[in-house]
């Protein structure tokens, strides 16, 4: 590659960051770093009807999370600055302006009931949707329908008005796609979009395409939703003269639903029970929270790698990679084309082997802020969460299945204990002996617990099951003894007596 590679994230900060959207984040990312190229995040917030407070610093922190930083964005700066379509507006109409004076494009001073008037009055059973196209637009308000004078004399009296693009009839319009390969679109089912809102403000089609040449992008990653934009895209780069600088595209595979049936949304995740968004977004205007990855308790790391997997196959059997080295292994050439259903057991799955993997003291700062217990000492929480781990698959799983070791059972899976005396007079000299133990540790509870086994002339296991009962509440958990020795001389104690 002759020129350094340059890529860009541009999203409308309009709510929730959306798996698919990190993962257009990612292979940008990969794509950048393989390269040794730039990875630059720029704001689309052209359409203020959408706009969110808030949408664009929790974008920021969600990069930030998942650890994909960009080296140029309205945080950062950057030699191509602002990076906010907002404070870029003052250069969009110069663009327009070369495009209207080269009849690539038109004032079109059409109202909301005149749009209206043309979708219902020219449907027919062939053209169910009119659009605004080379069909309908001698039929409109426009500079090419009405004379040289009325349009002067309109937009003198300041008569709100769009910009156009004036696509071509009959023509074959191609793009080279990295993913899907040459990609062919007629001219002829192409409607003449906006370019220019009556605001003032660029509309997506022609901000993409002056701002990647202004900050001379060299490839384009996008969801395949936009591929239907992609002629006018084109068209646009033709126009402006800067057709040889226009970027690589890659029209990446949507994240379809678990059956495969359409593409993933937020109504689904709710329906199923798992997020779409890769952190908590609350709505300003409802106060409505939308739940992300982040809480349910995923690690960014595992988040990540999840997302590679969903459209990229590295061409082995290794699943589990670390940034680094999917960066080595990335290549847009094994991204599929169709699809990629997302599973949350597999995404789980992947949670699970991060944690497996990831450092006790680590993990337990980690883990920390999802425990309902106050004040637990790290070293206590350490080897409760090297006891847990292998059964944990989210950060949340681990109040559950450790909280107990820092606070006693609310309740007693009393019906499984079978109590009666024996197990009373039992429990009441195990506690006098445990009472009694110099050094307290797994090996000597275990002993101790095994003598009063023997005095009692019982059977083990008979007294087992109750004894994780009295410790933890239920049936579960790691290693009894293993318990007795996290939670502590004094408190292993106390629980017992609470019972006899």
């Amino acid at each position: 590659m002759d020129k350094k590679v340059r890529v860009r994230f541009a999203p409308s900060p309009t709510g929730g960051l959306h798996l698919g959207g990190v993962r257009t984040v990612l292979y940008n990312y990969l794509f950048a770093r393989a390269h040794g190229g730039d990875f630059v995040l720029r704001i689309e917030d052209t359409d203020q009807t959408r706009f969110v407070p808030g949408a664009e610093q929790y974008i920021m922190d969600c990069l930030r999370w998942c650890g994909l930083e960009p080296d140029e964005s309205p945080e950062k700066g950057g030699p191509h600055a602002p990076y906010r379509q907002s404070e870029r507006k003052h250069l969009y109409y110069e663009y327009a302006q070369k495009l209207l004076d080269a009849g690539h494009a038109y004032y079109a001073f059409d109202t909301t009931e005149d749009l209206e008037r043309m979708r219902k009055e020219m449907k027919t059973d062939e053209h169910s949707m009119p659009q605004y196209d080379r069909t309908t637009r001698m039929k409109m308000r426009n500079s090419l329908s009405l004379d040289a004078a009325e349009v002067v004399k309109l937009l003198g009296d300041g008569v709100p008005y769009v910009i156009r693009i004036k696509v071509p009839e009959n023509e074959i319009i191609k793009l080279t796609d990295m993913i899907r390969g040459e990609v062919s679109f007629d001219s002829s089912l192409v409607d003449d979009k906006v370019l220019l809102k009556a605001d003032g403000m660029p509309t997506y089609h022609l901000a993409v395409v002056v701002d990647d040449y202004l900050m001379q992008i060299t490839h384009a990653f996008r969801g395949e939703e936009w591929l239907p934009s992609a002629p006018i895209h084109v068209l646009l780069w033709k126009y402006l003269g800067w057709i040889e600088h226009m970027p690589l595209w890659a029209h990446l595979p949507l994240i379809l639903k678990p059956d495969g049936n359409g593409k993933l949304s937020k109504r689904d995740g709710d329906r199923l029970g798992f997020p779409v968004f890769a952190m908590n977004w609350t709505d300003p205007k409802t106060g409505e929270t939308t739940g992300g990855f982040k809480e349910m308790g995923f690690l960014p790391q595992a988040f990540v790698n999840m997302l590679a997997m969903l459209g990229w196959n590295p061409g082995t059997e290794q699943e589990l990679f670390s940034l680094d080295e999917l960066v080595d292994a990335f290549s847009i050439e094994r991204v599929h084309k169709g699809g990629a259903k997302f599973d949350f057991e597999k995404a789980k799955w992947f949670n699970h082997q991060y944690i497996q993997h990831t450092d006790n003291t680590a993990l337990a700062a980690l883990v920390l802020p999802y425990m309902d217990a106050v004040n637990i000492a790290p070293e206590k929480l350490e080897r409760a969460v090297g006891l847990v781990k292998d059964r944990c698959h989210l950060l949340t799983d681990f109040n559950t299945q450790a909280g107990f070791f820092f606070t006693a059972p609310a309740t007693l899976d009393e019906a499984s204990m079978k109590w009666d005396d024996n197990k009373k007079q039992f429990f009441t000299a195990l506690a006098t002996a445990l009472q009694s133990l110099h050094e307290w540790n797994e090996a000597t509870i275990e002993a101790s617990f095994n003598e009063q086994v023997a005095a009692a002339g019982i059977k083990k296991g008979e007294v087992m099951l109750p004894f994780r009962i009295i410790l933890v509440g239920g049936k579960f958990g790691p290693g009894v003894f293993a318990i007795a020795d996290v939670i502590g001389k004094e408190d292993t104690i106390s629980r017992i007596a609470k019972m006899i």
